[in-house]
């Protein structure tokens, strides 16, 4: 089973590159100068001071190089965290969990097995979704003993500079297929798990291509008294292969980042945003948590003892079974199927 898982810009002066890279707008090789810009803004552009343009200036080149390149020592300094690294546990149809990881730090390994053996006590799972979308986060240590959770024999996982580390063998692997949710917001560490995971050939990764910003970095000292941190090496895997591409899904699903998002919030949520490649089939309707007439075995046995047709309506006084809600967010329900799907292939296989 475990085989077959197997530049730059003023951005916020010039809206009309937001969002976008330099080469994505006129091809790298015929960007403009980015000191010339710049001095044209401050020169020409009314109401604008010189701190007004160097603001612009820096949080525009951080918002390109995000995930590579961050301030570290402010108020907004990312890095200072002491929240959980799962934000939210979600149990799907009593058998699938999926855990929505904000960020992969030192306490995610134990959160991880900690939380599956309270609900195993309780849940008989099949599967076992980990949603890295926006995910970040620059601790590999974490990414690999995260990874060693679901490896039961010893191989190498992942090299950030002093040499692979490897799984432990052990007998208490957590043994349930697995799907990863990436997107070009998953950087560092989090892009890091997803693909050690695959290697390890525990889990299938889907979304889209994870942001390419796995890479050890060095702080360096600026005036005002913060630092400068920048990715300057690459991680590897334990075959070798380095990460700083990114992380390509086994399954691509196109969404945008904004309806990506309403959907971390409710997976199950009628939306009517637009800019969704791969939808889920079921139809629309006013709510999504309504219940319908859908008899159950008690409710036919009740029926035919009380003198009721079989055929008609059933009374009002009989409990109606609530409609199950649809999974709405079209990355989680492709990773359900998927699950669903090999849990078939598991207990049909001898």
């Amino acid at each position: 089973m475990r085989t077959f898982l197997i530049r730059l810009g003023l951005l916020l002066l010039l809206p009309g590159l937001a969002g976008s890279s330099p080469a994505t707008q006129t091809g790298s090789e015929n960007s403009p100068d980015f000191d010339e810009i710049r001095e044209l803004v401050r020169a020409h552009l009314a109401g604008t001071s010189d701190s007004d343009v160097n603001r612009a200036s820096v949080e525009g080149l951080l918002n390109s190089l995000r995930g590579k390149v961050r301030l570290v020592g402010g108020t907004n300094d990312s890095t200072r965290t002491n929240t959980s690294p799962i934000s939210k546990v979600t149990i799907i149809e009593d058998q699938i969990v999926c855990f929505r990881i904000g960020q992969v730090s030192a306490s995610l390994p134990e959160e991880i097995r900690r939380q599956c053996k309270s609900i195993t006590a309780t849940n008989k799972l099949i599967g076992l979704v980990l949603d890295l979308r926006f995910a970040r986060g620059d601790d590999y240590a974490a990414a690999a003993a995260t990874a060693d959770l679901f490896v039961p024999s010893q191989r190498p996982l992942l090299d950030w500079g002093n040499g692979p580390v490897k799984s432990v063998e052990k007998a208490d692997a957590l043994n349930w297929p697995v799907a990863v949710l990436v997107n070009t917001e998953t950087t560092g560490s989090a892009e890091a798990l997803a693909a050690v995971l695959r290697e390890a050939g525990v889990a299938l990764v889907l979304g889209g291509t994870t942001r390419g910003a796995a890479m050890t970095a060095q702080d360096f000292p600026l005036k005002n008294g913060q630092q400068l941190r920048i990715a300057t090496s690459p991680v590897k895997l334990g075959s070798g292969e380095v990460l700083s591409k990114g992380v390509k899904p086994d399954i691509e699903v196109t969404i945008s980042p904004e309806l990506e998002r309403t959907f971390l919030d409710d997976p199950y949520v009628i939306t009517t945003k637009t800019n969704l490649a791969s939808a889920p089939t079921a139809p629309a309707t006013a709510t999504n948590r309504s219940s319908r007439r859908r008899p159950n075995e008690a409710d036919l046995v009740r029926a035919r003892r009380d003198g009721f047709s079989l055929d008609g309506e059933f009374p009002v006084g009989l409990d109606a079974e609530p409609e199950k809600p649809v999974l709405r967010d079209p990355t989680l329900a492709r990773a359900v199927d998927l699950l669903k799907g090999l849990a078939v292939v598991r207990r049909a296989r001898p």
